[in-house]
């Protein structure tokens, strides 16, 4: 996957974005905005982690992804007007920028290079969907909750002493929405996991013991 928003923009770039929005900050579960609310303000996260979650055709929650520091939210509702294509809820308290959808506009006519580097983001979140629509096809709901995990340790883990420390704002519903499988099949994925020293779990914490081992189950 691509690497966070912010971390792409040059100092100056960021500064200008800086002075666009106004900071807020919101504690967990709350809903930034739903599916379907018209465009509003452009998100950025400063500190720490929301889901996006879009409606089945059968009505069920599905989580398409996890966004943490750095990254850009509801940038496709302020540039093409159309309502929101998902709901992003807080995992945990955040710090936000919120930039208004004209602000934003503006801003990318000012800074031409931001709109390539939004365009290579939202290439690198379309090739990653269809390539986890592929191999979730193919895999049972372990490979499915190895390969969340991998990524989840990827991008907020903390590696010591051979082991990775994952900080996980997830329950086990979550989680299970974010592998498209039940809430049942991924605690026996989990204590499958478990069993085999690849990982051990807590409340909202996972230790992964075995990084290797947990790649080879991802694949």
């Amino acid at each position: 996957m691509a690497g966070a928003f912010l971390d792409a923009l040059t100092e100056t770039e960021a500064e200008d974005l800086r002075s666009a929005g106004r900071r807020r900050a919101y504690g967990a579960n709350v809903t930034l905005f739903h599916q379907g609310d018209e465009a509003g303000p452009v998100v950025v996260l400063l500190s720490g982690r929301a889901k996006v979650v879009s409606l089945s055709s059968a009505g069920r929650e599905v989580i398409v992804a996890v966004r943490g520091p750095g990254d850009l939210l509801g940038e496709l509702s302020a540039i093409d007007g159309e309502p929101r294509s998902a709901t992003v809820t807080t995992l945990e308290a955040v710090d936000a920028l919120l930039i208004p959808g004209s602000a934003f506009a503006a801003f990318l006519e000012r800074r031409p290079r931001v709109a390539l580097v939004i365009l290579r983001m939202v290439a690198g979140r379309l090739r990653y969907a269809d390539a986890q629509q592929a191999d979730f096809a193919t895999h049972d709901v372990v490979g499915r909750v190895a390969h969340r995990l991998v990524e989840l340790s990827e991008r907020f883990g903390t590696p010591a002493a051979g082991r990775i420390e994952i900080e996980l704002p997830l329950s086990q519903e979550e989680l299970a929405a974010w592998t498209g499988a039940s809430r049942e099949a991924v605690s026996k994925a989990l204590q499958l996991l478990r069993s085999l020293r690849i990982v051990e779990t807590g409340r909202r914490h996972v230790t992964v013991l075995d990084p290797e081992a947990l790649q080879r189950r991802a694949q």
